[in-house]
């Protein structure tokens, strides 16, 4: 397990470890969508990992795709995530904020009755969202004018600007899981004509000035990103997520970022392929995979060099010392499903530490 305890270099970041902690959604903040001091301590907890990747938050105000989770798009916001990183780095942690937009993902009883955006006018079929007036299927998405779009890129935009005043050590551009980036990137969601519609070169055109804009903030080497090309969750599919992969890791170079963070397979298990190995053959920099590793077979991977290190999800979230229990070789606490999404402390900061 060594290997996973090496230092590491993402762009500016020196990250003491391999061991990263995946964004995880588990909506504790509080009304507001503000960061508290539940949220303080849950992240405090797991400083020990190379990075913490804070979990999905709203860049843009109005896009609520979960009950309860954190925003970065007002004052109050950035004063209850700076409580956060100010836990963390007491810890001696590092800790970049995943920001993002829920596209088609969001539901008007999450946003004051305001219908969702998306590429096109397709909603998310056999799936339900929470709600406070219980689960509620998903509603149809507003296609998006194209002069509507710079103005997502400048909430992005903001949202970078608000993390660093927050104390982010950088940032990770959310363009997984079927969430507004991905629904633009991928075909089965992208039906429309025009400079954001059609080749792969349109479809990726959004995340690419969404990167333009936050590189410009933070510069590229505090900057990752996360894409999910196989990942069906969310209804999403696309027709060549190999070929989407390695056009896209070819490009990002020109970026020079931190790092790319990718989700090697599909939650529902629908699509299959191999993704890891044209992103490490495209991509120059720093490789980090996601999607059910074990200890053992994260140190398998970076050993060969096919990553450079692993993010670490439910296994983070039931072990806040994990790097220290794989180091001892201790059994790990199981993580409980019931208490994901829940509110308060149960299964979010009362998970133990090794004796």
């Amino acid at each position: 397990m060594s290997v996973l305890f090496q230092p590491l270099q993402a762009g500016a970041l020196l990250l003491p470890n391999r061991i990263l902690m995946a964004p995880l959604t588990r909506c504790r903040a509080e009304d507001g969508h503000i960061p508290g001091d539940l949220m303080a301590t849950y992240y405090a907890q797991r400083a020990s990992a190379g990075l913490l990747i804070a979990e999905a938050t709203m860049a843009i105000e109005g896009n609520s795709a979960f009950w309860h989770e954190p925003g970065i798009h007002n004052a109050a916001q950035v004063a209850g995530w700076k409580k956060v990183t100010a836990a963390v780095h007491k810890a001696g942690g590092r800790i970049v904020l995943q920001i993002w937009h829920g596209g088609r993902a969001c539901h008007p009883l999450l946003n004051g009755g305001a219908q969702p955006v998306a590429p096109s006018a397709l909603p998310i079929r056999n799936d339900e969202v929470h709600t406070p007036e219980g689960k509620k299927p998903y509603v149809t998405p507003r296609e998006l004018r194209d002069d509507e779009i710079p103005a997502i890129v400048a909430g992005f935009r903001r949202a970078a600007e608000n993390a660093k005043a927050a104390g982010f050590d950088g940032v990770e551009v959310h363009g997984a899981n079927g969430y507004l980036l991905d629904q633009f990137l991928r075909d089965g969601t992208n039906k429309r004509r025009g400079p954001y519609g059609g080749p792969l070169e349109n479809r990726a055109r959004l995340l690419l000035e969404v990167l333009d804009a936050i590189t410009a903030v933070w510069g590229g080497d505090r900057v990752g990103l996360r894409l999910s090309p196989l990942n069906g969750f969310n209804d999403m599919i696309d027709s060549d997520p190999v070929g989407l992969i390695a056009w896209l890791a070819t490009r990002l170079n020109d970026y020079q970022l931190a790092y790319l963070h990718l989700m090697r397979g599909d939650f529902l298990g629908q699509q299959r392929g191999d993704v890891l190995t044209p992103a490490r053959q495209h991509y120059k920099g720093v490789l980090i995979g996601n999607m059910g590793y074990t200890p053992a077979e994260a140190a398998r991977t970076i050993e060969i060099g096919q990553l450079d290190a692993v993010a670490f999800g439910s296994a983070f979230l039931a072990n806040p010392d994990l790097p220290a229990r794989i180091k001892a070789g201790a059994q790990l606490n199981s993580p409980n499903p019931e208490t994901f999404y829940s509110p308060g402390p149960e299964g979010y900061t009362d998970y133990p530490f090794m004796h």
